[in-house]
């Protein structure tokens, strides 16, 4: 039981972050009330504005990414709402998602860029996974 918790814990917070560890990062940085953040975390323009930041993209890089990140929602958004899909299948689905996703993502980087991502992607699955304790604060 544990472990299908931890599971669905790590698929929310991936849908969430949409690729990107905000709650480490950007704390200074979180929008202000009703910018940005639905019922279940940041919305597609907001996950471009993080991964702008995080990964320095250039504006033909966010052209392309932005579709990515607003069909990845709208699936989600479909996935939630689907009362017919069983638990399992929802979070085996949403893991197919977002890894799908992050591949769209990753050809769209240049290979600084696809490291820092795949940093990025490392460190919030071992946050999820309990590993470790919460990074020290940057300043």
């Amino acid at each position: 039981m544990r472990n299908t918790l931890c599971t669905l814990a790590l698929a929310s917070l991936l849908t969430v972050a949409g690729g990107a560890a905000v709650a480490q990062e950007n704390t200074a940085a979180a929008p202000q009330q009703g910018q940005g953040y639905g019922h279940r975390g940041m919305n597609p323009e907001a996950q471009l504005q993080h991964l702008t930041k995080q990964l320095d993209l250039t504006t033909e890089q966010q052209t392309q990414i932005k579709p990515i990140l607003e069909n990845r929602d709208a699936q989600m958004k479909q996935l939630w709402q689907d009362q017919s899909v069983s638990q399992q299948d929802r979070h085996a689905k949403m893991l197919a998602l977002h890894q799908d996703s992050n591949s769209k993502i990753e050809a769209v980087l240049n290979d600084t860029q696809k490291q820092k991502f795949e940093q990025m992607q490392a460190k919030m699955h071992q946050h999820m996974q309990g590993g470790g304790e919460a990074p020290a604060p940057q300043h």
